[in-house]
Parts: C-alpha cells; sequence; structure tokens
C-alpha cells in the first residue's frame, strides 16, 4: 500500500533527505509533464511511502488493557441495560431478546454467562403478571439485578459523572470544535460516549444541563448535536511532554533523535522520514481544516496526526478502537486511508490486535512499563468492579473444590460405613448446578452435563463391574492366573 505525499521543492520535507541506497521503501517518483506545464508551474515531487513493509511491534504492556476490558464487556453492557430500567431488574425471557446488544450467540447461555459473576449479579423470582394467557395459571419468572456491591458502585459512577458535568462539557465542546461544521451526529457520538466517560444518558441530559452550549438539530443524516457557542480557551492543542534525556551537561544534541517506546527499531529509512516529519511546523487542529491543505501532502498528514492526538487525549483510557475514528472521517477531515497513516506513526500511535477490532493507543499517555499516567476517579471505580470479578472468581473455583471433595469423602465412607446410606454425595449439586463447569471458556455445556447427570443417577459413575477372568498359563494349561 502506497501514500504518495507531495511537496513542493523549497519544503522542507525534500527528496535529498531520503537516500538512495533501498529505493524500494521509499521511492522518488516524478511526474510526467509536458515541456510548457514545468516551465509554467513550480515542480513538484512525490514521495510515496511504502507502509506494506511496516510491521506492527506488539507491546504486551499496552495489549493487557484491551484484554482486561474484553473481560468486563458483557458486565459493563449488561449493567448498562440494568440502569436503564425503572426498578433496575430485567426478566430472563426479555433479556433473552438482547443477544445481539450482549454479543452472546446461540448455543451460549445467557443464564450460564450471568452464573460468571455471583458477585456483579443476582438471580431471584417475581410472581408472573395476570394476563388472559395465563388468568388460572399462578407462576413465578426469573429475573436477575445487580448485588448490592455492584449497585452501590454503579451509583458512585453515576454521581461521579454527575459532578463532573462542567468537565465533561468541556471536553464534548472540544470535540466539535474539531469538527468542520461544528456539529456530530448522535449516532456517532454514542461510539465514542464511554470512552469519553460521558452517561448512558447524555444525550437527554446534556442539552438540558447546557443549553447556552449545546442543541439538537435535524439533518438529512439523522440528528445531531451542534455546537451553539464555544471558550477560545479551549481550543488549545494537547502539548508535549517533556523528555527527560539524563544528560549531565545540559547541551543541545549533535544527532537527532527520535523517541521511539521500549522495543521499537525502525528502519533507517523510516526513521529518518518521522524525524523530518517532526521538524515540520504543528498545525493546530482547532484553527486549521483540511480544505487548507492538498489531501496528499504531508501538511495534511502532520495535520491529521494532530487531530487523532487531540481526540485520544480527551479519552479516559487514552485509547479507542479505529472504528471509531473512521466515523468522523469526514467531520475530522481525516484522510480514508486512515489505519495506515497511524501505523505509519509509531511514534505517537500504537495498535492492538488483541480482541475482535483493532485498538489505537496515545502512546505519550503512557510509560515505559504501560501504565496510564493520568488516571481518572472513574477509573478507581472501574479497578473496584475488576476486584469483584477476581472475587466471585475464586468463589466459583472455592465451590468447584468443595463440591469435588465431597464426592471423594462420600465415596470413601460408602465403602467404609454402610450406615450413611443417604448420605449426599455432592453429585446432584455437581452436575446440576450452572457453576458446575471446569474451565472458563464461554461455551454452552449443558449437553454434557446433562448426560454426565444421567450417568451419576444411578450411581455407576466412574466405576465399571469387572469380572475376573481365566486365562491359561502358557506351562501349566490347567492352571488359572491371577486377575
Amino acid at each position: 500500500m502506497l501514500l504518495s505525499v507531495s511537496c513542493q521543492k523549497d519544503s522542507l520535507l525534500s527528496s535529498n533527505f531520503l537516500p538512495a541506497a533501498n529505493p524500494s521503501c521509499f521511492p522518488l517518483r516524478k511526474a510526467r509533464k509536458s515541456y510548457q506545464t514545468v516551465c509554467n508551474k513550480p515542480r513538484n515531487s512525490s514521495i510515496s511511502v511504502s507502509c506494506s513493509s511496516i510491521k506492527i511491534v506488539r507491546s504486551a504492556s499496552l495489549d493487557k488493557h484491551v484484554v482486561k476490558q474484553n473481560k468486563i464487556r458483557f458486565i459493563q453492557k449488561l449493567k448498562t441495560l440494568l440502569l436503564s430500567k425503572p426498578k433496575h431488574f430485567i426478566p430472563i425471557h426479555i433479556l433473552s431478546k438482547c443477544r445481539s446488544y450482549l454479543s452472546i450467540h446461540k448455543p451460549r447461555s445467557i443464564l450460564s454467562m450471568i452464573h460468571r459473576y455471583p458477585t456483579i449479579f443476582d438471580l431471584f423470582t417475581i410472581p408472573m403478571p395476570p394476563t388472559p394467557l395465563n388468568a388460572t395459571k399462578s407462576g413465578y419468572q426469573l429475573c436477575v439485578r445487580l448485588t448490592p456491591a455492584a449497585q452501590s458502585l454503579a451509583m458512585q459512577e453515576l454521581n461521579l459523572k454527575s459532578a463532573m458535568s462542567g468537565f465533561l462539557a468541556n471536553k464534548l465542546q472540544k470535540l466539535l470544535m474539531l469538527s468542520s461544521h461544528r456539529r456530530i451526529l448522535l449516532s456517532k457520538l454514542v461510539h465514542l460516549g464511554p470512552h469519553l466517560g460521558l452517561s448512558p444518558n447524555f444525550r437527554s441530559r446534556l442539552c438540558n444541563d447546557h443549553p447556552d452550549k449545546f442543541k439538537i438539530v435535524d439533518t438529512s443524516y439523522g440528528r445531531a448535536l451542534e455546537l451553539v457557542s464555544w471558550d477560545p480557551e479551549l481550543a488549545v492543542p494537547l502539548k508535549f511532554p517533556q523528555v527527560n534525556r539524563g544528560l549531565i551537561v545540559d547541551r543541545p544534541l549533535k544527532f537527532k533523535q527520535l523517541r521511539l517506546r521500549r522495543g521499537l527499531n525502525l528502519k533507517r529509512h523510516h526513521r529518518e522520514f518521522l524525524m523530518k516529519f517532526n521538524e515540520l511546523p504543528d498545525a493546530c487542529p482547532y484553527s486549521t481544516s483540511a480544505e487548507d491543505f492538498a489531501k496528499p501532502s504531508i501538511e495534511a498528514e502532520k495535520r491529521a496526526c494532530g487531530v487523532v492526538r487531540e481526540v485520544l487525549g480527551m479519552m479516559v483510557e487514552k485509547r479507542t478502537l479505529i472504528d471509531h475514528l473512521t466515523h468522523f472521517r469526514k467531520e475530522f477531515g481525516l484522510p480514508n486511508k486512515l489505519r495506515a497513516m497511524i501505523v505509519r506513526h509509531p511514534e505517537l500511535f500504537y495498535v492492538s490486535l488483541k480482541g475482535l477490532r483493532d485498538s489505537v493507543f496515545l502512546v505519550e499517555g503512557f510509560d515505559d512499563k504501560g501504565v496510564l499516567l493520568e488516571k481518572d476517579e472513574s477509573m478507581v471505580i472501574r479497578d473496584q468492579l475488576m476486584a469483584l470479578v477476581a472475587e466471585g472468581k475464586r468463589m466459583r473455583r472455592e465451590r468447584r473444590k468443595a463440591s469435588i471433595n465431597s464426592v471423594i469423602v462420600g465415596d470413601y465412607d460408602d465403602n467404609e460405613n454402610d450406615e450413611d446410606a443417604y448420605y449426599d454425595d455432592g453429585f446432584e449439586d455437581l452436575f446440576d448446578s450452572e457453576d458446575s463447569d471446569l474451565d472458563y471458556d464461554f461455551d454452552d455445556d449443558s449437553n454434557e452435563s446433562n448426560e454426565l447427570s444421567v450417568n451419576g443417577g444411578n450411581g455407576e459413575f466412574w466405576t465399571a463391574d469387572v469380572s475376573l477372568a481365566s486365562y491359561k498359563n502358557s506351562g501349566d494349561e490347567g492352571g488359572d492366573s491371577e486377575p
């Protein structure tokens, strides 16, 4: 994949900064023009950066953030559904209609997923409402709700976001200022809402709380959030962090240096390209637009990198999905090959391949060990939620060990003492309960559990009737061997 970047002859990024030792990586191409065209117009050269040779060097310290988020993705989605209800509970038969939102596909069971988090979700029954179909019947329906500990954390998070309403409004105001028309479709903004730290009901509360800043307008593509007025002091680009070189004498460096994350080595031509790219003057993404630059120019790429850097700087965890950024290509003036541009600048961004979709990180927001430098208060609540999940995992592990130990003790007592004829050996609880799975995959193994329970019901599980067989010895035909 090639990106042609044209620049003027007297530009800083000229053709003589690329050595001709390996032209396959950064070939220099000159467009064929007539003599009159060359005499009348300034000569332009095209620099083609080969992205096919750029490989993504994985960072385990940054990938672990995506893995951690994927583990609680089901919890976050179901918690959002429960908090959206007036009484904060949902019947299971209604929840089964939300499989696509919860990313649960058949034959995976919703109950098996809920049972995996005993410290987060609680199952209970309520009487069925009287209807003409079941007027003569009295039954109960199974429902799910949050546990008291999880409900307390959810209320803390909602109260925190209500207290940070002004801060979140300023963050959303900066995001709208990056748009060319100062408006963003609500259908697109809802994807970035959780990453920005917005509450699930921000669409109904935002304009009511700040009518002097935002308003809802109708467009040909749907309803959009428009910026009414903005503070010019907020239109300040994100500052680059100061680099501590660790030098004894503070003097200018003799050779140019490129700051990269630990373990990342680039080719010489790619490194020289990034050094020349960093020497270009920064284009403020708030005061410039994509129409101010030619699209296949290095200056346009400089502004696009600044826009992506500003958007990632607004995120709570300094990361988001690349698919979310592609939704805003038209509003923010980003190039069509956005992912290739992000991969081409590993000094600014990191692309994680973990999960179903690729994520992009702001490298300067993390240290060398992958720890987030600026933690939001909502991150503390998320860490407490992860602690609850770990506690539920420990409870389920101890429950399985206790069930297995009761099985072994029950078999031993049956062999030693026949008086305990009604001793509960734990087989029924082991195989009939939803917490009886011995692994952590998300497959629904209810069929296997039913087969095991049938075999264990007659007391022949893990036992076999072996009769003594008669064998003829080679030396003595009439004698029988020992079994």
